[in-house]
């Protein structure tokens, strides 16, 4: 595929505001996916109600990394709640070597996938068409 020709997709990856390891880890597997163009609107640090919402607005899909709502509920929470005020499709990623996700995210996601990068750009590409 040409590169004129692919689409960027604007996706908001949930964050906890540090360097986290399922996070970075998570951004490496996008960053291997081949063809897929992506660009994350999300600004780890800036997690204030109001900032959230200029985050995730611009982004086409939520992405939810499901091991960081237990570590952190809250912030996590609230950006599901931004995400869902927005009417912005949810997909949510299984903590890292866990089947098992919350059961009240999953009844609200748009898709539920683990780690391999290609059902996550699928699942990705999925939830836009479902919309």
């Amino acid at each position: 595929m040409f590169q004129e020709d692919m689409k960027i997709y604007h996706l908001f990856i949930s964050h906890n505001g540090e360097g986290d390891e399922e996070y970075l880890t998570f951004i490496q597997r996008l960053i291997e996916a081949r063809d897929f163009e992506w660009e994350d609107h999300g600004i780890p640090g800036n997690n204030g109600s109001e900032d959230l919402n200029k985050q995730i607005e611009p982004a086409e899909v939520v992405i939810i990394l499901s091991g960081l709502y237990a570590r952190h509920h809250d912030l996590i929470q609230e950006q599901v709640n931004i995400a869902q005020k927005l009417g912005k499709p949810l997909v949510l990623i299984r903590p890292y070597g866990m089947e098992e996700v919350p059961g009240e995210l999953e009844k609200i996601a748009s898709g539920v996938v683990g780690w391999n990068r290609v059902c996550i750009v699928e699942r990705i590409q999925e939830s836009l068409e479902d919309e």
